[in-house]
């Protein structure tokens, strides 16, 4: 209970903040207040872009040194604690912070529980201005299963929502995968008690990892998995430039020298031109 009392000020500032940036997009661009939120979002993503990065590049090699993390992993299964201990060092090691993965998720957190309070406090004391968005939504303030299209912008949600974990949890084996493929569908009835523009918010920056997914694998794509060699790996073979046709490797049948000697000496063509000569004559 005294956590609660003394985040209270915190969230009062965060909402203050959050007002704040609204009234300035409401009131300079003259946007409704729904494409505000989107705006804002936008915003926040971008701002989020440094952190975004070290996500793509701790999931990165979270994939590439998979391999290597399994074979630990199966080497101390029985021992829990070792196994835990011997990833950690093997983390130090190559440089891979898992919890980067998390960082952009945890970043929106302040901004989601701002935007909540804001709408909150919209409810309470309307705006000036329309609370609509896309004909659709009559009011972002209003919880969205209390209109039909609240329904629709939930659908909207859970694909959206979908579509970005399939690209957050690249790294995930399939059963970690397919649970978070599904979790859209058990929170879904938690988001539906909250307001719409809460949603349009978190439909907003699912659409913005969708398409940052969509881009970062053309411009970022994945890193090459270290090379393993065995006893059975043939060695490279060595280019032989310096033609003096007996310096081993294996360079002779490469280089016959019959084929260029008819051009180059004058008898075998000598006696074929008279061969030719006399068959006309």
């Amino acid at each position: 209970m005294n956590a609660i009392l003394a985040a209270l000020p915190i969230i009062g500032q965060l909402e203050t903040v959050a007002r704040h940036v609204l009234d300035w997009l409401h009131v300079t661009f003259h946007l409704p207040w729904a494409w505000a939120i989107v705006v804002l979002t936008i915003i926040v993503r971008m701002l989020l872009v440094p952190l975004t990065v070290k996500q793509i590049h701790s999931m990165q090699n979270l994939q590439r040194f998979a391999p290597q993390m399994k074979e630990i992993q199966k080497k101390y299964k029985n021992d829990k604690q070792k196994q835990n201990e011997e990833l950690m060092k093997f983390y130090r090691e190559n440089n891979i912070n898992p919890a980067a993965s998390c960082l952009p998720m945890l970043a929106q957190l302040p901004v989601f529980i701002a935007l909540y309070y804001s709408l909150k406090t919209f409810a309470k004391h309307p705006p000036a201005g329309s609370m609509s968005w896309l004909h659709f939504v009559p009011n972002i303030t209003w919880h969205t299963t209390s209109f039909w299209g609240g329904y629709v912008l939930l659908v909207v949600y859970v694909g959206s929502q979908m579509a970005s974990t399939f690209f957050m949890s690249a790294t995930a084996d399939k059963t970690q995968r397919y649970l978070f493929m599904i979790m859209p569908l058990v929170f879904v009835f938690v988001i539906a008690r909250f307001p719409a523009g809460l949603v349009l918010y978190w439909v907003t920056t699912n659409l913005w990892t969708v398409g940052q997914g969509l881009i970062t694998r053309r411009l970022m794509p994945r890193p090459a998995a270290p090379e393993k060699r065995t006893s059975r790996t043939a060695p490279k073979a060595e280019p032989t430039d310096e033609s003096d046709g007996g310096s081993g490797n294996g360079a002779a049948p490469k280089g016959p020298a019959p084929k260029p000697q008819p051009s180059a000496k004058a008898g075998p063509p000598r006696k074929v031109r008279r061969k030719k000569g006399a068959g006309r004559r």
